[in-house]
């Protein structure tokens, strides 16, 4: 062999890797739809991408991410959704209520979509059933409502001499209907008095919060709603203002110094979401993979709280407590 033909040899396996590489095919890109904005959702994004991680997925190493906040404004979800599906992505996480998934879905019907929500995904319209959601979504959800009569216990243990209960309502809200409904079977069941009060703006929530107050309401459920999530300090403020024994829908506004929740693991949840989403990356079809329930509940009381309102909290809930906050 020449020597020109031996560098002609050389310079065409020096290629080889470089040709290689070339012929790899692209990262998967995940579409990430969230309704607020990343303030405080670290825990939740590392249980996404714990799950994600469950089914050999890492950001950055074989799965890139594509974040879209529409900073508790619902109105940016369509476009926020529409510029997700023009990239496009390989599948779309649409978490913390309907509206990110119901977005997604109005943008596309061949883009895999997965819920994170706490209403009825059958109810939003979001699949035709939870064993088989068909089409192109499925996801996990919290299961909120059906956490009411669960939550008027921990309230009745709380104040076992109440004998009116109120409840926080958004009047605009897809869920409020079906939660209302949840408390005055629950109520009805436990022989109690239910007062419920609505609020639809920030400005509706100081009336909403006297209103319980003249009731004579001894203990409060706050119902389900992305508005008390981003109302969350003032309600908190509201509920020790008024000194009223109040159990919160999330884990934040107890961090934020509400009294309790009972609520699913918010993280857990995410976690779910994470390995669906790895599932459909892997090659399974949404319209197969069953709605996912909660499987972790979290009680936590804040002991703080519970102090400036003049309230004892009783060593039965304390015990059962899966955290108190002091």
């Amino acid at each position: 062999m020449s020597r020109r033909e031996f560098i002609t040899l050389l310079g065409g396996a020096a290629a080889w890797p470089f040709a290689a590489r070339a012929q790899q095919p692209a990262m998967p890109v995940i579409g990430f739809l969230d309704r607020g904005s990343a303030n405080g959702m670290a825990a939740n994004l590392a249980g996404f991408h714990k799950g994600l991680a469950e089914t050999g997925y890492t950001e950055g190493k074989n799965v890139s991410i594509e974040y879209r906040w529409a900073d508790n404004r619902n109105d940016r979800l369509p476009v926020l959704a529409a510029e997700l599906v023009r990239r496009p992505v390989a599948v779309i996480a649409a978490t913390r209520s309907s509206a990110p998934a119901l977005a997604a879905k109005a943008a596309t019907s061949t883009i895999p979509i997965v819920f994170q929500t706490g209403s009825d995904p059958i109810k939003d319209g979001l699949v035709a059933s939870f064993n088989r959601p068909g089409g192109n979504v499925t996801g996990a959800t919290r299961l909120t409502t059906e956490l009411v009569p669960k939550r008027l216990g921990i309230i009745s243990e709380l104040v076992p001499k109440a004998t009116t209960i109120g409840y926080l309502g958004n009047s605009k809200g897809i869920q409020t209907t079906a939660q209302v409904q949840e408390m005055q079977e629950a109520t009805r069941a436990r022989g109690l008095k239910l007062y419920v009060a609505y609020a639809s703006n920030e400005n509706e929530l100081d009336a909403a919060f006297a209103a319980i107050a003249q009731s004579g309401a001894t203990g409060l459920i706050e119902g389900s709603d992305p508005l008390f999530i981003d109302r969350r300090k003032q309600i908190v403020d509201l509920t020790i203002s008024h000194k009223i024994p109040t159990i919160f829908f999330e884990r934040d506004s107890v961090v934020d110094g509400g009294l309790m929740t009972y609520s699913a693991n918010f993280a857990d949840s995410f976690r779910q979401v994470g390995v669906y989403v790895g599932r459909i990356l892997k090659g399974e079809k949404p319209a197969n993979l069953p709605v996912l329930q909660p499987t972790k509940f979290d009680l936590i009381i804040n002991l703080k709280t519970a102090k400036a309102i003049g309230l004892e909290i009783p060593p039965t809930l304390l015990t059962t407590a899966d955290e108190v906050i002091e």
